[in-house]
């Protein structure tokens, strides 16, 4: 699945620079584990970091996952690559507009439209793929 290998590295390169913000300011805070400091307070730029790492890891692996099945379908390169560029121009723009301070609700907005619909139209185009091959008997 080659197709579905470049935009799974591509996130993953992704993955890792939300993991290494989280994880630096981690260290800056001096929090272990959750987003509360010593005194007990909650480090807002922690909370932030953590939930835009977290909503890239509730979002990209089904994405993936359809990605990945729609090719082993054999759905066209042209459409594979087009839900590729989708989801990961919405996972960018997501994490970009969420990372912001305040952050920037259009861009996180066009973000999770992107991946949703990248997510429905991969969804659909499994069931229209998989319907003739599965309804046999």
């Amino acid at each position: 699945m080659p197709i579905t290998a470049i935009y799974a590295a591509l996130l993953a390169a992704l993955f890792l620079l939300l993991s290494a913000r989280t994880i630096a300011r981690r260290g800056a805070a001096q929090v272990e584990i959750g987003t509360a400091t010593r005194d007990g307070t909650d480090d807002r730029e922690l909370l932030r970091r953590v939930r835009v790492h977290a909503n890239f890891v509730e979002y990209a692996p089904m994405a993936l996952v359809l990605l990945g099945l729609g090719e082993s379908l054999k759905a066209t390169p042209l459409a594979l690559h087009a839900l590729g560029t989708t989801l990961l121009i919405g996972r960018l723009l997501h994490a970009h507009g969420l990372s912001q301070s305040p952050h920037n609700m259009p861009m996180r907005v066009t973000g999770m439209v992107l991946t949703l619909t990248m997510i429905a139209l991969s969804a659909g185009l499994c069931l229209w793929l998989s319907a003739p091959l599965a309804l046999r008997f």
